[in-house]
Parts: structure tokens; sequence; C-alpha cells
């Protein structure tokens, strides 16, 4: 046990070392950075509004800020139509290491409805998102390091009971400059926004870019007065101007995201967290193996070393029930076979895109592309669900094959889109930036049908030729009888009991994934999370094999579905986690915004039962055809 336990930590040790290494080398592969030469245009890019109390983002040309003659929107990938990202070119003009004071950018006129319009998105800490160079635009707080993405559109003056709106801003830029390469690299974007009520003289004609401001002084900087903001209580003009600002600094380009990651002050939690998590399971890994392993060794042999029948018919526990235990299940097979397959399906996607990210393609800095690798990997992986799929329903003797391909290949797909449909009518009747135009869901519907399905039929055709899965014990067509169970034996109490520890290995990474779901932060840790996964799988398997164990000792040999749902009852633990975190981390009070929150978790919560039943599943099959297998039966 002690050899056991140094062995698992030193592993843990190397692992962790590794994977901080490959955090600290942020690097995405085929991105090559880009130097500017000295006052060559920088485009600065606006992309959406968003809050955490709403859920409900729009595009920022959406509400009425300044916009250049004609938008140009850059092409997006599908992650990024999901996510809402909209990246369109702005007014504003940057030039490469040339600033600017009290630019002008335009005069806007707002009525009652639009300033209207402007209070509530303030009330409801909407931010505004801008892109300089690929960097998102962040916002620093005073006299700390700890910075945030994106900058309110404004706040409310509670010494005043008024509403004000930020109209200027200040562009702070950072550069690098090395002899190994020409020009300039950007290496940082800031942005400190003020509130100024800009003044100036209607007798000079026309607004234009050549009209004297009252509010800046002879050298164009900006006379900011706390007296001075730009209410938004009532219908009024309002003038946009900005600062651009360039500062020479030592940071490199390479480095240049991570004061996005540092300024996260739960990061320390984080790291002692899933140290504490990885421990715990590897040693009751470790423990519960070993008592199993010697329960089963001794069981077996006890078992083969009787001499009579007699002896034989005093036995009780998993041996008497060799001749049922593999006798299909009674309720709905073709549809356990086709949960099992989509479960491997998910599996299958999840382990390809940890992979990816451990390589660095789920970066921040590629926008959408978790979303798009998560999507084309499930289609792809196609193959994989219909292949386990018909390889079950053969085991269990079915003949209704199309049955199994249509339900492998449109249950779980099916259920998602609905839901995603509903959302999406939602999100046009708010004007949200998620709302996925027509040819964007055409194209989901054409990755569903003309190459999800089609694998999924590959994969059950592959798995229909192959070879029934052997079982080391033949199934008497006479049923046994299960003899009364315990409280404890009860279906309920072990699937309830059996989906607590997965729940529990993933429950403190969970708090970061849903801080960077609904709170808008950057999830980056990836090698963690590949160890998260991999204890998850151990975990599922582990807990659903004892608890198969404890199933057959009690003479009960229905343990196909209970399996599946041992493990996977950790998605009810998920969701229950998900109302907690919406009521006691979130400030939701908008009721479509509760609807998309739960919709969205409930499909999460259907997609982590899938996945961890079939982990459960398949650990109690390996399982069962090991144990009788290792019986000397007649």
């Amino acid at each position: 046990m002690k050899t056991y336990i140094y062995f698992a930590r030193t592993l843990f040790f190397l692992l962790f070392i590794i994977f901080e290494k490959q955090i600290n080398a942020f690097h995405l592969p085929g991105v090559a950075p880009k130097s500017y030469a000295i006052k060559e245009r920088v485009p600065l890019q606006v992309n959406k509004v968003t809050s955490t109390k709403t859920q409900i983002p729009y595009e920022f040309y959406d509400l009425p800020f300044c916009k250049p003659t004609k938008t140009k929107q850059q092409m997006e990938n599908i992650g990024e139509v999901l996510a809402g990202d909209a990246i369109t070119n702005s007014p504003y003009v940057i030039e490469m290491k040339h600033g600017m004071a009290c630019q002008k950018l335009c005069r806007k006129e707002y009525s009652d409805e639009e300033m209207s319009h402007f209070r509530e998105l303030i009330d409801n800490d909407y931010k505004i998102h801008w892109i300089v160079d690929g960097l998102p635009v962040a916002c620093r707080f005073k006299n700390s390091d700890y910075i945030t993405r994106g900058f309110h559109i404004g706040f409310k003056f509670r010494v005043a009971n008024v509403h004000v709106l930020f109209n200027h801003v200040r562009i702070k830029l950072l550069y690098n400059e090395n002899p190994a390469f020409k020009g300039s690299r950007i290496v940082g974007f800031e942005v400190q926004p003020t509130s100024i009520n800009h003044k100036w003289d209607k007798s000079q004609g026309e607004f234009g870019p050549d009209t004297i401001l009252d509010t800046c002084d002879v050298n164009n900087k900006v006379k900011f007065d706390i007296d001075n903001m730009q209410s938004v209580e009532k219908a009024d003009e309002v003038i946009y101007t900005y600062d651009v600002i360039w500062e020479k600094s030592d940071l490199k380009w390479s480095e240049r995201w991570d004061i996005y990651f540092e300024g996260n002050p739960d990061d320390e939690i984080h790291y002692f967290s899933i140290v504490n998590s990885f421990m715990i399971s590897l040693f009751l890994t470790g423990v519960v193996g070993m008592i199993l392993l010697r329960a089963l060794r001794q069981d077996i042999t006890n078992y083969n070393e009787m001499q009579s029948p007699d002896e034989a018919q005093e036995e009780t526990g998993w041996k008497l029930v060799h001749r049922d235990v593999f006798r299909p299940p009674d309720f709905m097979p073709n549809l356990f076979a086709a949960l099992a397959g989509t479960g491997m399906q998910l599996v299958a996607m999840t382990g390809s895109t940890l992979g990816f990210a451990l390589l660095g393609f789920m970066s921040p800095a590629n926008r959408g592309g978790l979303l798009t690798s998560l999507l084309l990997l499930y289609v792809f992986m196609g193959s994989v669900g219909g292949y386990w799929s018909a390889t079950l329903y053969k085991l269990f003797g079915g003949i209704s094959w199309k049955t199994n391909f249509l339900l492998t290949a449109l249950l779980f797909p099916g259920a998602m889109f609905i839901l995603f449909t509903i959302v999406d009518i939602i999100a046009i009747t708010e004007g949200s930036s998620t709302a996925l135009p027509v040819h964007w869901i055409l194209a989901l519907l054409l990755l569903w049908f003309c190459v999800s399905a089609p694998l999924v039929f590959v994969g059950s055709y592959f798995g229909i030729k192959k070879e029934t899965m052997t079982v080391p014990v033949a199934v008497n067509q006479l049923r046994r009888q299960i003899p009364e169970q315990n409280w404890y034996s009860h279906p309920m109490f072990s699937i309830a009991l059996g989906g607590i520890l997965p729940f529990g290995v993933v429950c403190i990474e969970l708090f970061f994934i849903m801080s960077a779901l609904w709170l808008h932060q950057i999830y980056y840790v990836f090698g963690f999370l590949v160890c998260v996964f991999c204890i998850l799988v151990l975990t599922c398997a582990e807990i659903t094999i004892v608890m198969c164990y404890f199933q057959l000792c009690s003479e009960d040999y229905r343990w196909w579905w209970r399996s599946f749902l041992s493990s996977g009852s950790s998605a009810i633990y998920l969701f229950a986690y998900s109302i907690w975190y919406f009521i006691y981390k979130l400030e939701i009070d908008d009721g479509v915004s509760v609807f998309i929150y739960f919709t969205y978790m409930l499909m999460i919560s259907i997609a982590f039962f899938l996945m961890c039943g079939s982990i459960g599943f398949f650990a109690c099959l390996w399982f069962t055809r090991k144990i009788y297998g290792a019986l000397k039966v007649d």
C-alpha cells in the first residue's frame, strides 16, 4: 500500500510539472505575430456587448453607437457564431506609436427611448468588448495588476442618483521592439473609460473633425469634472471622443495573454483544490481496488475448490447467478444500446478535444475554437457511437437494426437540436447576438444528416459484421428467482449513491468551468482538466464496479440498466449544483435569462449523464466477463 501511494504521488507531481509548463508556455499553433511600421494603421474592431446578469449579449452596432461609413464583419466559425461574437470594423483611427488626445469620433442625438435603453443596460452591468491585433480589451483596476475583459457602458452615480454614460475612452496600447524583427508588436490593450458632458459652440456650424470642444484644453487634453458627466436620464446629445496612448514594454509577444490569466484571484484555490482531488481519488482507487481484488480472489478460489454439488448449492452470492447475469435487459434493450453507444461517442469527443487543447489549439486567442472542435469532433465520432451501439445490440440478440441505427443517429442530437431551437427562437425575439442565422442552422442540419448520420451507419455496419461479443457463461432459459432485497440494495438507493463520488471528483473544477460559461471568465488550465477527466473515468468505472459487485452478491442479476444509471446519476448532482450556482453565484433575475441558463445546463447534464453512464456500464461489462470467466462452470 505504501509503495502504491508513493508511486501515485510521484506520478502526480510529474504530471503537475508537465502541465504547469504547458500552461506557462502559452502558444497557438499557426498564429504568427504581426509587426507594424510607424504610423501604420492599427485596426480596432468591435465585438459584442455582454452582461452576467442577463446572459443575453448584443452585437455592438445593435446599440446606437458611432458607426463607420461602411461596416465589414470578419469571417466567423461556427463556435464564434454560437458564442455571439460579431467582430466588425470601427470608426476609431489608431496609428502605430502616434499618440492622440481628445479625438472626436461622432455626435449622436438620443431620444428618451434610447436613453431609457442605455439606463437598462447600465443597470444590468453590460460590458463592451473590443479587439486590437487579436487582443481583447482590458480594463485595469486602480493600483492593481488585476484586470477584467471589457469595460462597462456606464455606471449609476448614486450620489446624484443618475445614470452616467462612458462617452470618452483613453486607449492605452503597449508595444514591444526587438532587433530580431522589424517594426513594433502590440503586447497590451487597455481602456480607461470616462464620462464627460462635452460642450461646443453651435455657432461654429456643423459638427465635424475641426469642431472645438469647450471640454478640451489648448493641448487637446480632456477636462474631467465630476459635476460635468454625461447623464442619460433624458433625451440629449452625446459626443464621443477618445485618446490614444502608446507605451513601450519589455513584455514578449508570446506572453501578452498572461495578464488575462494571472488576473484571476482564485488561481491559488484552483491549484490546491485540484491537488487535493487528485490525491484523494487515487487513494480511494487503490484502497477499493485492493479490497475488491482480495474479496473476489477468495470467492473464486473457494467456489472452484468445491468438491461436491451439495457444497455448491449451499454457496450464496454472485456465483449463483452465473446463468442469468448475461441475460439481455428486459426493458428496451435497443434504447439501452443506443444510449451506451452515444455515451461512448461523447467520451471519444471529449478525449479528442482535450488532446487538441493540450497542443494549444483551444487557447483563448483562437476564438470559437473550443465550441467548433466540440461540435465537429462529435460529428466525426459518429462511427464510434454506431459501432458500440450495434455491438451491444448484437450481444442482446436484437434484429431491429434499422431502429437501432435511427435511435443512435437521431435521439441525442435530436433532443439537443430541439432544446437549442427553443433557445434560439428566444434569442431572436430578444435581438441577441447569439441568435443563429438561417444559413448556420442549415449548416448544422447538413452536418447532422450528411456527415454524422452516415458515420453512425458506417460504425453500425462494422459493429454488425463483427463477431458477437463472447460471454463466458451461457444463459438459462428459465429465470432464477431474485430473493427479497435489503433496503440498501434498492435500485434508487444504489443509483443515487453511485453518482456522488464521480460528481465529487469534478465539482471543484466545475466551479471554474461554470465561471467561464456564465461569468465570461477565461478557462485555460486544460492540463488539469485532462487530469480531472482521467480521474472521472476511473472513478465512474470504480464506483460502478463496486455497486455492481454488491448487487450480484445480493443475487440480483439485473445489472445492465443499473450500472448505466449508477454512474450516470452524477448528472443529477451536476444539475442540482447548477441550481446552487444560480442562487448563490449569479445575479440573474430576468425570466428569459433564467430559462436560457437552465435549458443549457439541462443539455450539459444530459450529455454528462450519457458519458458517465456509458463509462460505468462498459466497466461493469468488462468486470462481469472477467469474474465469471474465472469460474469453473460446467
